[in-house]
């Protein structure tokens, strides 16, 4: 079914889109650049995005993402209801295996990084919370998919218990593996995952994190719901 598209909808958000972690403030020049976007076009949006809230326009002109992204992100994570169970499942998996854990949900044709816990180790999978990833590849994915999808291809990939690992799949340098969260009436709430470098995340020590991924998905999905 083809979707319909709002061209000054998509304008307005790729602005929100040009600004990242490394780049949280810039010039109309910069989103224009980044957005490919005529400077006069991003005045126009960028002023009712700041009317609203999206954008905050500092001193010195420079563009800021606005308050109402952080409402409506409070807003969003409030709806999983999951944040204050599912942060210290994470770190207690970062305790047990010494690689990064992670909470996945599917966000339209993708997955979200919803919580994250980082390694401690120098050498880690390092991904930020809101990160979006693909859904074709990864041990999260195919539980997302197999589980709100009904994709059969991605159903295949698990095991009998609802886990999956991957090796190489979306990096060729790491190894993740997956569980689903599903309470007792059945409602799935995402993947909790573990994931690593691969030459470190292999044999005994992939064992170990499939198991240690697997007790806190049950444990967390008899805990919620």
């Amino acid at each position: 079914m083809t979707q319909t598209r709002v061209e000054s909808v998509e304008k307005a958000l790729s602005i929100l889109e040009a600004f990242s972690q490394d780049r949280r403030a810039l010039t109309l020049t910069e989103i224009a650049h980044e957005t490919g976007l005529h400077k006069s076009n991003v005045s126009r949006l960028a002023t009712s995005l700041e009317r609203f809230g999206y954008l905050k326009r500092e001193p010195d002109r420079r563009f800021r993402l606005g308050p109402a992204l952080w409402r409506l992100g409070a807003l969003y994570r409030r709806n999983f209801e999951l944040g204050e169970t599912i942060r210290p499942a994470l770190r207690k998996l970062v305790r047990d295996t010494g690689e990064t854990a992670s909470f996945y949900v599917l966000d339209q044709d993708e997955r979200l990084c919803l919580y994250r816990e980082n390694s401690p180790e120098p050498v880690r999978h390092h991904l930020d919370e809101g990160a979006r990833l693909t859904m074709q590849h990864g041990a999260a994915a195919h539980v997302l998919a197999a589980f709100t999808l009904a994709d059969q291809t991605a159903q295949k990939r698990l095991d009998a218990d609802g886990s999956c690992v991957s090796r190489g799949e979306r990096n060729m340098q790491i190894s993740s593996v997956a569980a689903p969260i599903v309470d007792a009436a059945g409602q799935f709430y995402g993947a909790l995952a573990v994931s690593g470098p691969i030459d470190r995340l292999e044999g005994a020590a992939l064992a170990k994190a499939r198991e240690a991924v697997l007790a806190c998905a049950r444990a967390l999905s008899h805990g919620i719901g």
